[in-house]
C-alpha cells in the first residue's frame, strides 16, 4: 500500500505542474472578468436607453405613446421642427440606438378605430445579441401600448364590460403533469428548465473526461518517449497498481481542473443572464418540486455513480490509447476518438429523444459508454429506474474490459513496443 501512495503521489505531482497551474489561474479569472463585464453590459441594456423620436403629430395619442416610452426606462431625445429625413441624421451622429417617428394623422387614425402604424430607425452601431435589444423592448412597450390604447377604446364604446374578455374571449389554463404529479405550468416552460438544470451534467463530464484522458494519454506517451516507462516497469510493484496509479491520479487532477473550471463557467453565465434569470429559476422551483423534477440524495448519489463509471472507462480508454501512441505529438492525435465518443452523445441529447429514435441509431447511442450519464436525469425525474442501473451495469463491464486488456498490455513487454501510425507505410523507417 506504501509503494502504491508513493506511486500515486509522483503521478500526480507530474501533472500538477507550473503550466497546469498557470492554465487554471488564467482560466478562471478569464471567465470571472467576462462575466462581469457581461453583467455590466446587460445592466447598460435593460437600463435606461436614448432614443430619438421625432413626432409629426403633435396629438395627445402620440404623447401618450412618448410618455409610455419613457415610463418604460427609456431616454426620449425629442427632434423638434425637422423632416423624417433630417430626423434620420440627426439620430445617426447622436448617441441614439433608434429613432421614432410618428407619422402625421396618427391620433385621427386612433380615434376612428383604423389601424395605425409607427416608423422605427434602429441604429446597429454594434453586432451583439446585448446591442439588438433595444428595438424588442421598444416593441414590447408599443405591444403594451396596443393593449392599453385598445382597452381605453372597449371602454369607451362598452362600458361596463371587461376589454380582457372580449380580446381574449377564450383562455387556457394549462397543466403538466409527471407519473403521478400534476402542477399548474406550461409544457414549454417545464420543459426548459429541466434542460437548464441537466445542462451542466454532460459540460461536467466532457470537461472531465476529456482534460483527464489527454493528461493519461500524454503521460504514458512521455514516458515512452523518454524512456522512463522502462525504469518504472523495473519498480518492484504490480502492473495492475501501476495502472490505477495512473488513472486515479488523472482522475483526482481532471476532477479539480473541472470544479476549478465549471465556478469560472457559472460566474460567466450567471453575468450573461443577469438577475432576471436567478429570479426566473427561483420561480419555477416550486413547480419542479410540485412535479417532483428535483434530486434527492439518492438521485445525486445515482448521477454521481453514473458521472464516475464514465470517467473511469474513459481513463481506462485512454490509457491503451497512451500506450499505443509513438510519442507525446501523435498522442494528441489519439484524443480525437474519444473526444467523438464523449461528443456526439452529448449533441444527440441536446436534439433528440432517446425513447422517439429508430431502433438501429437508439442501439447505437447506447452501445456508447459516455451516452448513458446524459440521461440518467430524465431517467431519475420519469423513474425510469432498469435504464439508469442497466447503463450503471453496462459502463461496469466495459471498463472491466477495457482494465483488464490494459493489464495484459502493461504485464507484457509489448507496452515498450506497441504502436499505433498514421500516414506511414509498413516497412518505412520511423
Amino acid at each position: 500500500m506504501k509503494k502504491f501512495l508513493n506511486l500515486l503521489k509522483k503521478e500526480i505531482k507530474e501533472l500538477v505542474n507550473v503550466q497546469l497551474v498557470v492554465s487554471l489561474a488564467f482560466t478562471l479569472l478569464l471567465f470571472n472578468f467576462v462575466g462581469q463585464m457581461s453583467r455590466k453590459e446587460v445592466q447598460k441594456a435593460i437600463g435606461v436607453q436614448p432614443i430619438s423620436a421625432l413626432d409629426l403629430d403633435g396629438s395627445a395619442s402620440s404623447q401618450a405613446i412618448l410618455a409610455g416610452l419613457e415610463s418604460a426606462r427609456f431616454k426620449i431625445e425629442r427632434i423638434e421642427g425637422k423632416t423624417k429625413e433630417q430626423a434620420i441624421d440627426i439620430a445617426r451622429g447622436g448617441e441614439s440606438k433608434l429613432l421614432l417617428v410618428i407619422p402625421s394623422g396618427f391620433g385621427d387614425s386612433l380615434k376612428d378605430l383604423k389601424p395605425s402604424q409607427i416608423e422605427t430607425y434602429s441604429y446597429m452601431r454594434s453586432f451583439s445579441l446585448i446591442g439588438a435589444r433595444g428595438s424588442a423592448i421598444v416593441r414590447g412597450v408599443i405591444s403594451a401600448l396596443n393593449n392599453v390604447l385598445s382597452d381605453s377604446f372597449l371602454k369607451e364604446k362598452l362600458p361596463g364590460l371587461d376589454p380582457a374578455s372580449l380580446k381574449n374571449p377564450i383562455k387556457s389554463k394549462d397543466f403538466v403533469i409527471v407519473q403521478k404529479r400534476m402542477a399548474e405550468a406550461s409544457a414549454s416552460d417545464v420543459a426548459g428548465m429541466v434542460s437548464s438544470q441537466s445542462l451542466l451534467i454532460p459540460v461536467v463530464l466532457m470537461m472531465i473526461v476529456i482534460y483527464s484522458s489527454q493528461m493519461v494519454i500524454s503521460a504514458v506517451a512521455m514516458e515512452k518517449q523518454n524512456k522512463t516507462l522502462e525504469t518504472l516497469l523495473t519498480v518492484p510493484i504490480r502492473r495492475t497498481s501501476i495502472i490505477t496509479a495512473k488513472m486515479l491520479a488523472a482522475g483526482l487532477v481532471g476532477l479539480l481542473s473541472a470544479g476549478i473550471y465549471m465556478f469560472g463557467f457559472k460566474s460567466f453565465m450567471g453575468g450573461i443572464g443577469g438577475d432576471d434569470l436567478q429570479a426566473a429559476a427561483s420561480q419555477g422551483g416550486a413547480v419542479m418540486r410540485q412535479l417532483g423534477l428535483y434530486f434527492d440524495t439518492s438521485g445525486y448519489l445515482i448521477l454521481g455513480a453514473s458521472l464516475f463509471l464514465a470517467i473511469l472507462v474513459a481513463l481506462a480508454l485512454a490509457m491503451i490509447l497512451g500506450v499505443l501512441a509513438e510519442d507525446f505529438r501523435s498522442a494528441q492525435s489519439m484524443l480525437m476518438p474519444l473526444m467523438f465518443m464523449v461528443m456526439i452523445p452529448y449533441f444527440i441529447s441536446l436534439f433528440a429523444d432517446i425513447n422517439t429514435v429508430s431502433l438501429p441509431i437508439k442501439i447505437f447511442i447506447l452501445a456508447i459508454p459516455f451516452s448513458h450519464p446524459f440521461l440518467v436525469s430524465q431517467n431519475l425525474y420519469l423513474g425510469n429506474y432498469g435504464m439508469i442501473f442497466g447503463g450503471l451495469a453496462y459502463m461496469l463491464v466495459v471498463f472491466t474490459v477495457l482494465v483488464v486488456f490494459a493489464a495484459r498490455i502493461f504485464s507484457t513487454d509489448r507496452i515498450l513496443t506497441m504502436k499505433l501510425r498514421f500516414g506511414k507505410k509498413r516497412g518505412a523507417t520511423a
